[in-house]
Parts: structure tokens; sequence; C-alpha cells
């Protein structure tokens, strides 16, 4: 008989496969332009970069990536650095960065993937990087969508919203981008260093005010918000979608042909998000991909993958299903500041949080999934994969 978390696995690790950054760039570099440089950023650069490198010997080319996936790369000049929280490290690569492209003196091929927005924070006008990272803290926590938070990470730096490419000109830029993403918005990915900004400064003042967060940013970043200024227009550039969620759902769906597939991507807050699952579930094998919220009350450690697999079980338990089994974690290995990258659940988890000593309830109050899931011994560690495509789900119910 299959053991019921192995094939979670299986079906989990292929997704993850379909998204590896190497083959996914490789795929496209027949229809580029030979570079003058090559920059790539996100938790997929390493491998991204060594794909443009095996095409393009001897450009030059800047990697910035996660400490997780940093690893040194002949001919390369490799940054790692902080994430999701930007740091030192980040802000020295992003000046690297900058300097670059003002230099370049031909072509510049962008390799872009997810969780660029914080390794390269170049902060815009005075701000300094401990405002950004602050603010960064606070969006972190608000429970607002990654694209209304990368609308207001934009107007705080020199490379996201299209800056990239101000930096660039005139040299053209060509974008290969693995999308994190759910929909795929190429302005949201790493926050859109190529694309055009989603929003404007306003827009972003208004967002602060709405999630009640324009009070406890800095002072200096309120100044820089009301006195921005639009635009010009960005220079144009050739960006080419290489990898995505929906892709690696596809391929989940390929290891297991009899499953049924949640079509609409899995967001929202993870309590919404746990019931909505348990409802679509069907006999057999469920899929999905997506990229939940969570809105931090508590000081707990945990993530959305976390939070939201425990959500499941209890929903689970609510509905009375008596043999079942659920993945839900991060296609990066990495599930908010923990070494996990989400769970497997089953329906003996909350017994087994409960003979830990746990008390469910409180936990999920103070946030605090990555304890819980300890208890119960359901926390899944991969390590770093080297790629990001968003988040990954799958479920068994046999009852």
């Amino acid at each position: 008989m299959v053991d019921p978390k192995a094939e979670l696995r299986r079906i989990f690790d292929a997704g993850v496969a379909a998204a590896d950054p190497y083959a996914a760039v490789s795929r496209h570099l027949g229809d580029v332009a030979p570079p003058a440089l090559i920059v790539a950023i996100g938790k997929a650069a390493s491998l991204m970069a060594k794909a443009a490198m095996a095409r393009f010997p001897g450009v030059r080319t800047i990697v910035i990536t996660n400490y997780e996936n940093a690893a040194a790369i002949r001919g390369s000049e490799v940054f790692a650095a902080g994430h999701p929280v930007p740091d030192d490290n980040g802000a020295a690569a992003a000046r690297a960065v900058i300097g670059a492209l003002r230099s370049a003196d031909g072509p510049v091929l962008a390799l872009i993937s997810g969780g660029g927005s914080a390794l390269v924070p170049a902060p815009a006008g005075c701000l300094t990087l401990a405002q950004k990272a602050q603010v960064n803290d606070l969006l972190l926590g608000s429970g607002l969508p990654i694209d209304r938070m990368n609308l207001i990470r934009q107007q705080l730096s020199e490379l996201k919203g299209g800056g990239f490419l101000r930096h660039a000109s005139p040299q053209p830029v060509t974008a290969l981008i693995l999308s994190d993403v759910v929909g795929d918005d190429l302005s949201v990915i790493a926050s859109g260093p190529t694309m055009p900004p989603i929003g404007t400064s306003g827009e972003a003042m208004a967002l602060l005010h709405r999630a009640n967060l324009w009070d406890r940013v800095p002072q200096p970043v309120r100044d820089h918000l009301m006195a921005a200024t639009d635009p010009v227009p960005l220079p144009p550039a050739r960006n080419i979608l290489v990898g995505s969620n929906s892709q690696s759902v596809a391929a989940m769906l390929m290891a297991a042909p009899d499953a049924s597939v949640i079509r609409a991507p899995v967001e929202g807050d993870v309590r919404d998000a746990a019931v909505l699952i348990c409802d679509q579930a069907t006999h057999g094998v469920t899929l999905w991909g997506g990229e939940t919220t969570v809105v931090l009350n508590g000081t707990g450690r945990g993530g959305r993958n976390q939070e939201l697999a425990l959500r499941i079980a209890r929903e689970a338990s609510l509905r009375g299903w008596k043999s079942w089994a659920c993945l839900q974690a991060g296609s990066d290995g990495r599930d908010g500041p923990t070494d996990a990258a989400g769970a497997i659940v089953d329906q003996g988890t909350l017994a087994r949080i409960a003979a830990a000593g746990g008390d469910l309830d409180m936990l999920l109050r103070n946030n605090d999934s990555h304890a819980a899931l300890d208890r119960s011994g359901d926390l899944l560690v991969t390590g770093a994969t080297g790629t990001n495509v968003a988040d990954l789900g799958v479920l068994i119910r046999d009852d």
C-alpha cells in the first residue's frame, strides 16, 4: 500500500521540478541576442545565471540571491543577501547592479525570479535601508496581497517598478522571468524591475492609510511619498515569462493524472483558504497552487504555508474526516523566517499536538504554527530548492 505522505511528496516534487530555473532559462536563450551584461536577481538567480553563462561564456555576470541558495559560480560576481527582510549585503548588491547597468556597453540580459524585491534594496531619494526595512516588516505583517505590497515597495526604490531599465538606458534589456506570483503579473514579480510601476505614490499612500500603516511608517517615507512626482516614460524592454505556479500545478497533475484540480489560485487569508480547500477537495487526490496571506497578531514563528496546513487540519477535523493527508509548502523550500518549507498534516496532527502539551487555538492566535507542527512532527523541511513559483498544495482523502 502506498504511503500517503510519500505520495504527497512525490507529487509536490514533480511541481518543484517543473520550475527548474536552469531548464526554464535554457529553453528561451535561443532567441536572445548576445548580451554585454547578465544580471540575475532572486531566489532562482544562481541556476538561471548558470544557464545563461553556459550559452554566453565570458560575459560579465552579477548574481544576487538569498543566503540559502548562494554559492560561488566561476566567472561571476555572487552576492548573498537577506530575504524576506533586506540587509546591508543586499544594499551593496544593489549598488553593484546600478553601477554595472550604467556602464554597460551593450545589451543587458536580466534574469528575474521571486524574492528579488527584498534582495536588492536600493532606497530612493534620501531614504535609508533601515527605513525601507521597517516598511517591509510592516507590510509582511499587514495581510496585504503581494501585488499591493509591491506597489508600495516600488515607490521607495531605485530599481523596482522599472528602475532597472532607467539605469540601463540606452542599452536594450531582455528579461527572462520566473514567476512566483499568482496570475503571473510581470510588474509584480520581484517588484517589476523591468516593468512599469504598478501604481503611483498617491496609490501607495492610500494603501498605507487603508491598512492602518500610514502613521507607523517612518516620517521620511511619508515625506518621500508626498513629494514624489510622476516619473518620465520608461525605456522599452522585452519581458519573457519562463516558468510559473500554474505550470507547476500542471506538472503535479501529470504526476497524478486522476487528481482533481482547484482551478482558481488559492489566495487570501489562510482562514478562508482552509475552508475553500476542504470545500473543494474530493475523494482521492486534489491539487492546487497559489499564495495566501496571514495577518500577524502574535509573536510566534511560522509562515503562511505552515499556518494554512494547520487550519486545514482543524477544518478537516471539524468535518469529521477520518483518513486523509495534506502537503502545503512553498516551492522555494522556505516558509517565513523558519527552516521549514511547510508541513505534511493528517488526521492525527491535532491529537499529536495536544499529546505534546500544545494548545492549538493559543498557538494559532500567537501565529506560532512552527511550534505547533514541531510538536506534532509534521514540519516539511526540504532545504532551499533553488527555484520559487509560489506555493503548492496536495491533499489525499480516502474516506
